[in-house]
């Protein structure tokens, strides 16, 4: 007879897509464990640019990517960069990033951020009040400026494309940015403002109150590095760098780190790469922004939060493995010469880079596999700290049904077998 693991479901991630399914797991009365070679919050979660970011139903690349690449290859501060020694491992994901802008896969991606995104308020609002910290969440708003009057037909084509897909979306012109955001420069021309959005004052601090409440609810966090695993009759087995894990289902929520152990346990070799991302964290610019603004023609995004303005952007293709380039942060700080009437105080600024875990169609893997052994939630790409409340409500309907629920017929465009 089959010994009952102590564990219902291990948790491969302490990432906030993890932390936040953890807890609704815990919720749902499941005994759960968190494992992560890092403590919990300590990855792309860190660091992300804080932004809540519905608005964001495109894919982040276009077909203008082709005539981009050799500006990606040879300029190492561009706001798309790809490593020219990582390149050849990197053409099948872009070879299949390509495919996936033809028009019918092009609209299943659409359709496919459009429902986590309009999801993902709610769910949010929902899951800190539940904490009683509804506060780390600011719903003001968010705003994409633009400089050149030459860019107010794409900014107007976007506004069109948006109302489309019935996004909340306003064209403010320079007097409105002028009296909401006056810090602002008296040069740029006018901008989309998104007030269905918000922001969060401090990205780490949510992951933290998280962790608290999920330890709470019986959650245990252990620090171990996962090596692989294997499924049998009573569910899985964790190789860990401190020994065995026994779980009756896992969860696979490591981010940009998922595809191996996906492979392992499922068979399946997902296309998941890495676009790495960058932040400059300014601590004395404090007030300069009421939410969120990013620049069209910059292509980088400036957040206001707790512990001052955080400069973020750039997509990076170099892999898990290179170090980082941390010019490309520095090159932030650059990028806001001229947004504002007086330049930002970069004095004791602090650069990081994260990994973003990327698929070519740019949706999640959501979904439940190997019969119910295995539970997926990874590939969010830039939308992490967006889409982790609605992802953890799903996560817990696929491990644990109420019997009346209707998120779950959303989730066949997140579902493992498209690739």
């Amino acid at each position: 007879m089959l010994k009952e693991p102590p564990v219902d479901i291990a948790v491969v991630g302490a990432g906030i897509i993890g932390v936040t399914c953890a807890l609704a797991l815990a919720r749902r009365g499941m005994r759960v464990v968190v494992i992560d070679g890092q403590p919990p919050g300590h990855g792309a979660s860190y660091g992300n640019a804080g932004h809540l970011a519905t608005e964001q139903v495109f894919p982040i690349a276009d077909l203008s990517i082709l005539k981009r690449l050799p500006a990606m290859l040879t300029d190492p501060l561009g706001p798309l960069r790809v490593d020219w020694k990582y390149l050849p491992q990197a053409l099948p994901w872009f070879a299949r990033l390509l495919l996936n802008l033809r028009p019918a896969p092009y609209q299943r991606t659409v359709a496919g951020l459009r429902t986590l995104n309009e999801a993902s308020l709610g769910a949010w609002q929902r899951l800190l009040r539940s904490l009683g910290r509804p506060d780390l969440l600011k719903q003001e708003g968010s705003l994409l400026v633009f400089e050149r009057p030459e860019s107010r037909p794409l900014l107007e084509a976007l506004q069109a494309r948006l109302g489309q897909q019935q996004v909340p979306v306003d064209f403010w012109p320079a007097s409105a940015l002028c009296e909401t955001a006056p810090q602002l420069s008296e040069h740029l021309q006018g901008g989309l403002f998104f007030p269905a959005t918000g922001h969060f004052i401090d990205p780490y601090r949510v992951v933290c109150e998280l962790v608290e409440v999920a330890k709470a609810c019986g959650v245990q966090f252990q620090r171990q590095h996962v090596r692989g695993g294997h499924l049998h009759m009573g569910g899985v087995s964790l190789a860990t760098d401190q020994g065995r894990l026994d779980a009756r289902q896992v969860l696979i929520a490591c981010g940009a780190h998922s595809a191996k152990l996906t492979a392992q346990l499922t068979g399946k070799h997902v296309p998941l790469d890495t676009e790495r991302g960058y932040h400059l964290m300014l601590p004395h610019e404090h007030d300069r922004l009421p939410f969120a603004v990013t620049s069209l023609e910059r292509k980088f995004i400036m957040t206001p939060m707790a512990g001052g303005l955080r400069l973020a952007g750039s997509v990076e293709f170099a892999g898990l493995e290179s170090p980082p380039t941390l010019a490309r942060a520095w090159q932030l700080q650059r990028l806001s010469q001229g947004l504002f009437r007086q330049d930002l105080d970069a004095s004791d600024a602090t650069p990081w880079m994260g990994f973003r875990p990327s698929l070519p169609d740019s949706l999640p893997i959501i979904d439940k596999v190997c019969d119910g052994k295995v539970l997926l939630a990874f590939g969010h790409q830039h939308l992490g700290l967006t889409q982790a409340a609605v992802t953890a409500e799903w996560v817990a309907e696929l491990a644990a049904p109420l019997v009346h629920f209707q998120g779950l017929a959303a989730l066949e465009a997140y579902r493992l077998n498209r690739f």
